[in-house]
């Protein structure tokens, strides 16, 4: 694949290594080529106002002026994801001590994840790099996100899942249709093959291994949408969940360009990491000082976050402990009891990464690690419709009765 002269990736004007600071001309790469260390995106942005992005479209692409695609992206047909809700939780907030609350609910994208951002901006790069094939490895949600957005643009899709993936997640994947392999492996044993298969399928884009460094960039607009929405300023603290960890670093990368830019005032925020104690690298290396993150072998229900071996664990690090936040971990259990409580005080059904979010708030709050006084945002980045199983075994009706009014009374529900 090579750039032509009609290539339009937008304010994207170089690759540069996150690790050495190498710069390289765009193009289909991820990888440097003098430390092997992550690529990503370099930018020269030009006339990007309030103004103008409050005149684009209700979507991610309000902020094309920020993004690697071209400026005739929203003409294009895509998925049109972003800009979903940020809901003021009052409810929650008070169950758990909180002054000011805020979740910024991404369940709402159209296939009810976070995933349809990072896709959208991948598809958009993929089609001016040349690829014909849409691809991904994928723990559930990105599967969706590749599967909706390569039939609506009407390519070829190719997605790789571990087969042990929540039912949901695989029936809401095979319904669009294109190339859908389950493979007998966690989900660092599928990205090992999807890396292998990129190797040999020249006209592939595997959305987060070969197109990565643009994929990756599609995590910026929930940080763009939050400031927005807060009347154009950034919260005290945020509370991110961690699979890869790119969402996280993406999400500070925002709020670092937005205050360069003069969009929003230059003042201190915290960022937090959540992750799932049955696969918690990130977490682990944060309580023991480590720099560097040990791989584990996921065993949570948590299926969205089990990623064993994330490759932005490091920037995981470096933001938590830049910011002054923290990265945690809470267990399965716990997890659940974050879905429920999300749901009863705000009538919001998170998948089990979102449980895992809720919880890991209220384990900052009861350690003292979180300020209860300062206003909050976590991330909510998937439907709970995805992850039943969580849930099915803890709840159910209240009471199952004839349809008459005596039975009603009898209950004793009135």
């Amino acid at each position: 694949m090579a750039l032509t002269p009609a290539t339009d990736l937008g304010p994207a004007t170089a690759l540069v290594c996150r690790e050495c600071g190498t710069t390289r001309d765009l193009g289909p790469f991820y990888a440097c080529e003098e430390c092997f260390g992550p690529l990503e995106i370099a930018y020269d942005f030009q006339g990007v106002t309030r103004e103008s992005i409050a005149s684009g479209p209700r979507n991610i692409w309000r902020y094309r002026g920020l993004l690697p695609v071209p400026a005739n992206v929203a003409d294009t047909p895509n998925t049109e994801p972003g800009l979903t809700r940020l809901v003021r939780a009052d409810n929650l907030a008070e169950s758990l001590g909180l002054q000011s609350l805020w979740v910024k609910d991404d369940s709402g994208n159209p296939t009810h994840s976070f995933k349809d951002r990072v896709v959208a901006v991948a598809l958009a790069a993929a089609r001016e790099l040349g690829f014909k094939v849409l691809a991904c490895p994928s723990t559930g949600n990105l599967a969706n996100a590749v599967a909706a957005a390569a039939a609506r643009a009407g390519i070829r899709s190719a997605v790789f899942v571990p087969s042990d993936l929540e039912a949901q997640k695989i029936i809401t994947t095979a319904v669009y249709g294109g190339t859908f392999v389950t493979v007998d492996g966690n989900y660092d044993d599928v990205n090992r093959l999807a890396s292998e298969i990129a190797g040999e399928q020249d006209d592939w884009a595997f959305v987060n291994v070969n197109v990565r460094p643009y994929y990756a960039e599609g995590s910026k607009t929930l940080g763009y949408e939050i400031a927005e929405q807060l009347g154009w300023r950034l919260p005290d603290q945020i509370v991110v969940p961690v699979a890869s960890g790119s969402q996280l670093t993406k999400i500070d990368k925002a709020f670092q360009e937005l205050i360069k830019l003069g969009l929003v005032e230059d003042r201190p925020y915290r960022v937090f990491g959540a992750q799932a104690a049955g696969c918690d690298p990130v977490a682990a290396a944060f309580k023991a000082g480590h720099d560097v993150v040990r791989p584990v072998k996921p065993d949570t229900i948590a299926k969205s976050l089990a990623i064993g071996n994330p490759a932005d664990g490091p920037y995981v690090l470096d933001v938590a402990r830049r910011t002054g936040g923290a990265v945690e971990d809470v267990t399965d259990a716990e997890v659940v009891e974050g879905i429920r409580l999300l749901a009863r005080t705000e009538g919001i059904f998170g998948e089990t990464a979102g449980g895992v979010t809720v919880a890991t708030l209220r384990k900052l709050i009861d350690a003292g690690t979180l300020d209860p006084a300062a206003e909050t945002v976590i991330i909510n980045s998937g439907d709970g419709l995805k992850t039943l199983d969580a849930v099915a075994p803890v709840v159910a009706p209240s009471a199952n009765i004839a349809p008459s009014l005596e039975a009603f009374r009898a209950a004793g529900l009135a």
